[in-house]
């Protein structure tokens, strides 16, 4: 039986308790040992950087051993107070002050820069991917940002937190907008050893990040930021420069522009009342029920992740009906007080477990953090309920296929839905295994169809599509095993089923 199983067994009685404190305290000490050993093995340009690192990994480790079954009560959690979400129209309302320049200038973008393209067959960091007309994740970034700054005559910087995977190849990347006018920052989040199952011990034999190391080491988890931006100075350097509030967004949702509104908001409100964390949210759908939504709970509140959730109350969680909205991860937080609840050591946060099996079939656990679960640790915590528009995150070639349409348009490196198209929501898109890496999705299309008037698509099999293709409605393409369907130039299909052996149907 694995030392985990063990940790979380019920306690019968006292000295089984005991028991388990006395093999809590076992194991705290040999990650204790095992982690000294591994930074014996650190050049010394990173060692204090890794020392550092390590110390945060040893408090979430020590709370991962303290902690016995879900994180929440079920029974304690409320639905949030009315007044605790805001309407973004109710926001929008108040219009902007004449100087929208010295807010502004106030505020610094953060984009969550840590992952890579592997889950779209890409490889190095996500923000490189082309997305639009060649332009990248990164290239749209900067463009929204030197827009601004243009625009009102602002200094607002781009701030990257890079994981050790993305960090090389973006700095390689950063040369090309040294003339653009935005100032551009890096700071590298947390790396934390994954941990054998059985064991609960390292499997990394050494610090390195090649060999039989490659796999030892993750990034946690967003929830790092705070640590991390405190420990690179960057978060002082910033406060020095009369920065007040970061907006931070993950860089692949093309949605996540900055909003003059909201930032006039949080820099009118008095000082007494002044919201320290804005949570950006949005109506839920039936493809989001699995986004974390806000609860209150003990007084709070709460980011609530489907991984706190009870397994007997996963369905009520993913309920449309009673939690209606979803976290968009847009968060506009105060630099000041990220800075007091770093020093109080205030932050409180959930530890996500993340298992994962390696190439080689060893199972690990990954113990991460997610930076909208610090929320209930700040003063003044809001929820804004945005248009859908504002969440637009490209996980996957279907989403790719979206924007990449002329279902947007883009100006100044923010897209914006066509007025063209008569409906607000964007089509259901699914495409199948054919498509998933982008160099084969690319290959599939001659160029993207016409989809002003789609409502849903699903593509399955070996697919390809002639160039100005339009489809409209319902449209359904299945080419079954050992057959192939080439969706002819011109072609337009409205309500159509596309069988394996090339017959169109009427949908």
């Amino acid at each position: 039986m694995s030392v985990v199983s063990d940790l979380y067994r019920n306690s019968p009685n006292a000295g089984m308790v005991e028991f388990q404190e006395k093999l809590r305290l076992q194991q705290e000490n040999s990650m204790h040992t095992e982690l000294e050993k591994l930074l014996t093995t650190a050049k010394p340009s990173e060692a204090e950087i890794s020392r550092k690192d390590f110390e945060g990994f040893k408090k979430l480790f020590h709370r991962f051993l303290q902690e016995k079954g879900p994180s929440v009560d079920w029974a304690k959690i409320q639905r949030p107070p009315e007044d605790s979400i805001q309407p973004y129209e109710k926001i929008k309302l108040k219009g902007l002050p004449a100087d929208v320049a010295s807010s502004l200038n106030k505020l610094a973008v953060v984009k969550l820069n840590g992952g890579l393209g592997t889950s779209m067959g890409c490889k190095g960091p996500k923000s490189l991917i082309s997305v639009r007309n060649e332009n990248t994740f990164l290239d749209l970034t900067v463009q929204q940002i030197e827009h601004l700054n243009k625009s009102y005559n602002a200094d607002v910087p781009l701030v990257l937190m890079n994981s050790f995977n993305t960090d090389e190849d973006t700095k390689k990347i950063l040369q090309k907008y040294t003339h653009h006018r935005v100032k551009i920052h890096t700071f590298n989040q947390s790396r934390y050893p994954r941990i054998n199952k059985e064991s609960l011990l390292p499997v990394a034999t050494n610090m390195g990040l090649t060999g039989e190391n490659e796999e030892a080491w993750y990034p946690p988890g967003h929830g790092d930021i705070y640590t991390s931006f405190y420990n690179s100075g960057l978060l002082d350097k910033l406060i020095t420069e009369g920065k007040e509030y970061i907006f931070v967004s993950n860089i692949d949702n093309l949605g996540a522009t900055v909003d003059l509104h909201i930032l006039n908001h949080l820099m009118n409100q008095p000082s007494d009342k002044r919201c320290e964390f804005v949570m950006e949210v949005t109506d839920k759908t039936r493809a989001d029920v699995k986004g974390g939504t806000l609860t209150q709970y003990d007084g709070k509140l709460r980011l609530l992740e489907i991984a706190q959730v009870p397994k007997a109350q996963v369905d009520e969680f993913k309920s449309v009906t009673k939690f209606k909205i979803f976290n968009t991860n847009n968060l506009w937080i105060s630099l000041p007080a990220i800075k007091r609840l770093h020093e109080k050591n205030g932050m409180d946060m959930e530890i996500i477990l993340n298992p994962k099996t390696l190439d080689g079939g060893l199972n690990v656990i990954q113990l991460e953090t997610a930076v909208g679960a610090a929320m209930k640790s700040f003063d003044n915590v809001l929820g804004i309920n945005v248009p859908r528009s504002r969440f637009l995150p490209v996980k996957t070639t279907s989403d790719l296929l979206l924007v990449m349409s002329n279902l947007y348009s883009m100006n100044a490196g923010s897209l914006t839905m066509s007025p063209k198209r008569e409906f607000p929501t964007t089509p259901h898109v699914k495409l199948g295994s054919s498509f998933t890496k982008v160099r084969d999705f690319l290959k599939r299309f001659e160029s993207i169809p016409d989809m002003l008037e789609l409502d849903h698509l699903t593509v399955s099999g070996d697919v390809t599509f002639g160039k100005q293709v339009t489809l409209k409605g319902t449209v359904i393409i299945i080419a079954n095993h050992g057959d192939r369907i080439d969706i002819p130039a011109g072609a337009m299909l409205e309500n159509k089923i596309v069988s394996g052996n090339l017959r169109i149907l009427d949908h």
